[in-house]
């Protein structure tokens, strides 16, 4: 068996026996895994996406031009021309101020981006409240690594452990994203207004005309041209044809005066935009810092985010514990064993239940490429014990097994759930503070 890497293409396959070969298609939404015998497609894991039936192993492979002279011919169209890259390393060339350079800096600076590529070092990073794993140091790195293995089984953890805090932290900041565009759109678009009812001074300037030239003007005269004051230019001046001179001086004066309280009221807005926008980025940036569900809930609080009365931190579905390294949730009630067990769960995750009687949900966070210690199943399974109706009784058989073998059917009661597979072991119920 071996495995086949497509050149400047996201998949592979394994090659198996008999001309036989699982092929992977990374293609996002579009991601397929292939079945072939003989070169050819013969199934395919998603079946909608039909067109995958036409897909040919040795068309697969990409050749890309990484010389000077193809990187100038593509200059505006690097994305397209370099499609292998991703998005991660044109934002990183961004970061650099790529499109301020000369074009032999932009050269030498895409040579060295792609040297680090070449010869990488692994970063988790979190960007715009999600974590990401990256070859390329910017945005705000939580680690480092040499080695891709220990990297990626530290992103995995990380992924799995703090799900729920990086969605809630990135839909947070998207929020605080959305209003600061908000209101810098405002901001901009009313300082033109501004700026516009500022220089305009015809409607003062009209009705000290019309006084000036009172007795020029007749009833029922619906316009009049007299000379300006500044340059001596024509000026045309419409008037109402049922107001007298006096009357007609009036309305532009009382649209003068209207102007200037709209001027002061646009002043007065604008510095009330200008003081929120420093609020909200500065909101963004704490925000940013913040490295933890509960303090992310209320941090979100404290800056008006969301009202206390919708805290969910406080009401966590589940009393956390640490032993041995390993991440233990114990449900707090039945609802709250609803919400632990299908939100907060992944499938790889231990889950426990006091046998046969009522009691709290638990799970052990599972660590990518570790086993779960028999130690930590009994101090687990303990507080299961210690957390159902059993709590009283010397020793309990605890329940136990990997989450994706428990399931809940539609219709059934706050807590219940249908467990296809388990194992069982004995223990004293464990009493901890947490």
């Amino acid at each position: 068996m071996t495995v086949r890497q497509f050149e400047n293409e996201r998949s592979f396959s394994i090659e198996l026996e008999d001309r036989c070969s699982i092929l992977f298609k990374m293609h996002g939404n579009f991601s397929n895994v292939l079945f072939l015998k003989e070169g050819k497609v013969a199934e395919i894991f998603r079946n909608h996406l039909q067109s995958d039936f036409e897909i040919t192993p040795e068309k697969l492979d990409r050749t890309i031009d990484f010389g000077q002279g193809n990187f100038e011919k593509n200059i505006g169209q690097l994305p397209a021309a370099y499609y292998t890259l991703g998005k991660i390393v044109f934002d990183y060339l961004e970061k650099q101020d790529f499109a301020a350079l000369g074009i032999e800096d932009q050269w030498r600076l895409f040579k060295k981006t792609w040297s680090l590529l070449e010869n990488p070092i692994y970063y988790l990073m979190e960007r715009k409240g999600q974590l990401v794993f990256s070859l390329l140091p910017f945005e705000k790195i939580i680690r480092e690594f040499t080695d891709p293995i220990e990297a990626l089984n530290s992103f995995s953890d990380r992924f799995i452990h703090d799900h729920v805090f990086y969605q809630e932290k990135s839909s947070i900041l998207n929020q605080l994203l959305v209003k600061v565009k908000g209101s810098k759109n405002y901001f901009k678009k009313n300082s033109i207004k501004l700026t516009e009812l500022v220089n305009d001074h015809h409607c003062q300037r009209w009705a000290d005309l019309i006084m000036a030239n009172m007795h020029k003007i007749k009833l029922g005269q619906d316009k009049i041209v007299v000379p300006d004051f500044y340059d001596q230019s024509d000026v045309t001046i419409k008037l109402k044809k049922e107001l007298n001179p006096q009357q007609n001086a009036e309305v532009f004066y009382r649209k003068a005066k209207n102007q200037h309280i709209e001027i002061n009221k646009l002043k007065e807005a604008l510095t009330q935009k200008e003081n929120e926008i420093a609020h909200l980025q500065e909101v963004f940036e704490r925000i940013e810092e913040v490295v933890d569900l509960k303090t992310l809930r209320k941090a979100s609080v404290d800056l008006g985010l969301i009202k206390k009365d919708q805290l969910q931190f406080e009401n966590l579905p589940y009393h956390e514990f640490e032993f041995k390294g390993f991440k233990i949730l114990v449900g707090r009630n039945a609802e709250a064993n609803d919400k632990l067990t299908l939100k907060y769960s992944y499938k790889e995750d231990l889950w426990l239940h006091a046998k046969d009687v009522a009691g709290s949900h638990v799970l052990i966070k599972y660590q990518s490429g570790k086993k779960f210690p028999k130690e930590v199943i009994e101090y687990a399974a303990g507080l299961a014990a210690y957390n159902s109706k059993r709590k009283s009784e010397s020793f309990c058989p605890v329940a136990f097994t990997s989450k994706k073998y428990v399931r809940k059917r539609k219709g059934d009661p706050a807590g219940m759930v249908v467990v296809e597979k388990e194992e069982v072991i004995l223990v004293k119920p464990l009493l901890v503070n947490g």
